[in-house]
């Protein structure tokens, strides 16, 4: 994305992180699902923030700037990690309002190039408020490859992206707030955590 991004040499001093990712539900679930964000300062789990989001709804956004606002982690936070650009579903983010609003860089994280046709067909086609929800995704940009996953971003330039998932990357490819993340909403929602994100 083309938002203002930080200065050139602010990248070493993002050490205080928050990675999303949403729990797993069953296919029939109707309402509210999970999202749980983990809290990093550096390479330690410093705490954990959690929201809930409608399947296929339109808060997404809202109740994540609401669940880092109110948190009292914001104040120390230096960026936003989301585990993809939708949550519960299609509960797609709003990556520029949410990096507006928090004065904070946000990161969409994939580890595989999303199919964008699929998504946008599943959008038009069957989910209510599609088009609308289509236009998110456009919106926040190509997944551009960067540091061996896929990424959208909002305040942050390629260089820095891929500097502080590379420092973030401390057990694999993923950045760790995001791995931790998937990690404890598996835990909850199925009562052990399994799989990767």
């Amino acid at each position: 994305m083309s938002s203002p991004a930080l200065p050139s040499d602010v990248t070493r001093s993002l050490s205080h992180v928050v990675g999303f990712d949403d729990a797993a539900f069953p296919p029939e679930h109707r309402g509210d699902v999970l999202v749980v964000g983990a809290v990093f300062a550096g390479e330690r789990l410093d705490g954990v923030v959690s929201c809930k989001v409608r399947r296929d709804g339109a808060n997404a956004t809202a109740a994540l700037r609401d669940c880092i606002r109110n948190s009292r982690y914001f104040q120390q936070l230096h960026a936003v990690l989301l585990q993809g650009i939708a949550f519960a579903g299609f509960n797609v983010v709003d990556v520029s309002a949410l990096h507006a609003s928090l004065r904070l860089p946000v990161l969409v994280v994939s580890r595989k190039r999303p199919n964008l046709d699929a998504i946008r067909a599943a959008l038009l086609d069957h989910v209510r408020g599609g088009a609308r929800k289509w236009k998110l995704v456009e919106a926040a940009g190509p997944m551009e490859p960067i540091a061996g996953l896929y990424v959208q971003r909002a305040g942050i330039t390629p260089e820095q992206a891929r500097q502080l998932l590379l420092r973030l990357a401390i057990h694999g490819a993923l950045a760790e707030p995001l791995r931790v993340a998937h990690l404890i909403a598996g835990g909850i929602a199925r009562g052990q955590s399994s799989g990767r994100p």
